[in-house]
């Protein structure tokens, strides 16, 4: 379906929080130590040992862990449309990707269901699959893409969608909120500090702050992209009893 008219009430959008496995590099395996010096290896100079750059080792799925997975979904009647919003986060990785997980199953056998993110072909739809299967989770039906064609997958992506065929560039979210005078949460934070306030700050809520109001965000650079009118504050909603 083409994605101008796609029901906004069957798009789930979503964006993740990943921090390193570890607070500190010394605190792994000494395996994993030796694995994070190979992987890290293409992107680290001559100079750099892998413990210097581990603060990235959060955007790899084998060295990392999600600890917020913040959803969005419009509702509502036509005349009074919401947004609501909801987040799985946690200390224990696996507790918050099962709940996630049956929210994902529960969406797509009421609703012909697609997953929409920004840059989430390449890292977070990935990611959750990964995790999950780390965790032993089976894998929910919006994220099981073996055996399927390009056009039955239904993901969305507002990166993609932005390249128009155009495949020079990386376009960051904040970059577009800019472009279309969107409220920004990278005001407060950004990806790069998520570590930092998860072990340092000790501060999850705020994490989930923010991955709430990136998905806020992405949603109206959907919006956006349809020459449709934005969510305004009154019609956006923290809630649970949406989705349980």
């Amino acid at each position: 379906m083409d994605y101008a008219t796609l029901p906004l009430d069957h798009i789930l959008f979503l964006d993740i929080e990943t921090v390193p496995q570890n607070e500190n590099y010394s605190d792994m395996s000494e395996r994993f130590r030796d694995l994070w010096d190979k992987k890290s290896r293409p992107f680290r100079s001559a100079e750099e040992t892998g413990e210097e750059v581990y603060q990235r080792a959060g955007i790899y799925a084998e060295f990392g862990k999600i600890v917020c997975v913040s959803v969005g979904m419009a509702g509502g009647e036509r005349d009074h449309p919401v947004f609501r919003l909801k987040s799985f986060f946690g200390h224990d990785e696996a507790a918050l990707l099962k709940q996630f997980a049956q929210l994902l199953e529960k969406l797509s056998g009421q609703k012909d269901l697609y997953l929409c993110g920004h840059n989430a072909k390449e890292f977070d739809f990935p990611y959750l699959s990964r995790r999950m299967i780390v965790n032993r989770i089976s894998l929910p039906t919006p994220l099981q893409l073996a055996g399927k064609k390009p056009w039955e997958i239904k993901h969305l992506d507002t990166m993609e969608l932005w390249k128009f065929g155009d495949y020079k560039s990386y376009t960051s979210l904040d970059l577009l909120t800019a472009l279309f005078d969107i409220p920004t949460p990278k005001n407060d934070i950004d990806g790069s500090q998520v570590a930092e306030v998860y072990y340092k700050e000790k501060d999850l809520n705020r994490i989930v702050r923010y991955c709430e109001q990136d998905v806020l965000a992405l949603a109206q650079v959907f919006l956006r992209y349809r020459n449709a009118p934005l969510f305004d504050d009154s019609q956006v909603s923290s809630a649970t009893e949406w989705l349980d």
